[in-house]
This record gives C-alpha cells, structure tokens and sequence, in this order.
C-alpha cells in the first residue's frame, strides 16, 4: 500500500490538503469507508477567500465534469443548502443516494448559474488518478528543481522517449523498495529510450542526500511548491505515471505491489515498441 496525502477522502467529494512532509495523513482504511458513498468529483481550496467554496480542481469524466463544473467556480449550495466550507459540501452530498441527481448552484465569473449533478459511486484512488489523467496530455512541471542526475527542464524535452515519473518521498517505506526496481529498469531501458524520473516534496537537500546514500540510480528533483504534484492529483506515495513518446499519459500505479512490477515493465516495453512522433 501507499501512504495517502494531499486529498482525503471524504463522502462524496475531494478536499485539498497540505503536500508534503507534514501533508495530512489517512489510513487505508478509513479511505477505503469513503468508496460506497456519493461522489461528486472536485478537489476544494480550504483557504480560498470569497463567497462559497471554491474549486480547486474537477476531476476528468467525475459527475461534477459532466454535469459542467469547473475549476474556479464557487459552490454556494448544494439542494438549496448554503455552503462556505468544504465540510459542509460534504455533509450536503452524503444526503443523497448514488444515482441520485443534486441541483449544485455556483458562481462563475460573478454570475450564479446551476449544475444539475448526477451522484456515481465513490471510486477507488487508481480509478480516480486514471479517469484523471489517462489518454491525456502529461501535465506540465512547475517549479521543478533538478537536485540529482540530469533531470530535464520539461515534460516536452523528453518527446519521444517514455517516462515513468516517479512521486516519492524519503520518509515513505514504499518509495525505498520501488526506488531500486526503477533504477533496474532504466538501467535496461535506459539506452532504447526510457526516461525514469524522481520527483519529491521535500527539501532539496534532503533529497539530494538520501538519493546518494540509497542509493537513487535516475534523476530526481524537487517540486518546491508542490505545484506539480498537485497537478497530477497525487495522492499517496509512490505514484508511478508512465507517459509515452507522445507526451500522453498511458498508466498510472499507485502504492506498492510485487505483482505489479511485471505489469510495468511489460507496459514500458509496449511504449517503446511504439512510433517515436
């Protein structure tokens, strides 16, 4: 299993929290209480001023996506309930049944408008990441600092070749198992065009250390304002995103899992079989 940050899971919605080393934490099991529940599908900033609640992020293909929300619009009720925390949006959605449809009212540019909502049932983590980001363009790195090995300035210096983008940190169990399986694999891939590549939350002296001891044999860099591993809808630790030559997200895996290890390669060996753009 992984170690879960940045979103928790919470009946029927997603809300935002700190990445990092002092990220908000859940157990697996408690995460898991949350999956029979309604889901909406948004991501809500906390700390946003304004009236309502705003949306930080709606994820691909969720009921809120199809129902036509979008990031930066205002939750201001939810059936006729006003709403101005993100707790309160919750409670609102775990009313309901999923299948149910909830009439959310919004703000957007200033103008209240009214998204009709239809509830599905409250996905697994690897669902939710691969509705998100799969058959996508491969978000682009912000803030990004190179701390070991040769880590390209942006996902667009490495079209035609595959990465396997590896989120990790250097208190996660997990990440120091799936740290030397990924060194093996761009050790074998490395020269027919594989890219593996390490990103972390953490101080970039800190990382560059435990890099050296482990030790980390690819690139690894630091995202200083978690800017993009939030634009990857991160979640828990490690999280491999495969992108293949075109620049667009073919996999995701989360956590850690012996039998997936074939799974990846099996995948990346697929990838570079492909056509270079």
């Amino acid at each position: 299993m992984g170690t879960r940050l940045w979103r928790a899971a919470l009946a029927g919605t997603v809300v935002a929290a700190t990445v990092g080393s002092a990220a908000l934490l859940a157990t697996d099991a408690w995460a898991q209480s949350a999956y029979a529940h309604p889901w909406l599908g948004v991501a809500m900033d906390s700390d946003a001023v304004g009236p309502g609640v705003r949306v930080g992020h709606v994820v691909r293909r969720s009921p809120a996506d199809l129902a036509g929300l979008r990031q930066g619009d205002r939750l201001v009720r939810v059936a006729g309930t006003a709403v101005a925390r993100g707790a309160e949006v919750v409670h609102a959605v775990a009313a309901y049944a999923v299948g149910e449809t909830v009439d959310v009212a919004f703000l957007r540019e200033g103008a209240e408008q009214t998204a009709h909502v239809t509830l599905a049932a409250y996905p697994s983590q690897d669902d939710m990441m691969r509705m998100d980001l799969v058959g996508t363009q491969a978000p682009a790195w912000r803030d990004v600092e190179g701390v070991s090995g040769a880590f390209p300035a942006s996902i667009g210096a490495l079209r035609g070749r595959v990465v396997v983008l590896d989120f990790w940190a250097t208190w996660c169990a997990p990440c120091r198992i799936v740290a030397p399986k990924l060194g093996a694999l761009q050790a074998r891939y490395g020269a027919q065009g594989l890219s593996v590549l390490g990103v972390s939350t953490e101080e970039a002296q800190d990382v560059a250390l435990f890099a050296q001891r482990l030790p980390v044999r690819y690139a690894v860099a630091v995202d200083k304002h978690a800017e993009t591993t939030r634009s990857y809808g991160v979640a828990s630790l490690p999280t491999l995103v495969v992108i293949d030559k075109r620049g667009i997200v073919r996999d995701v895996s989360i956590g850690y899992d012996p039998m997936a290890d074939a799974r990846l390669e099996s995948t990346v060996r697929g990838l570079l079989a492909e056509a270079a753009p």
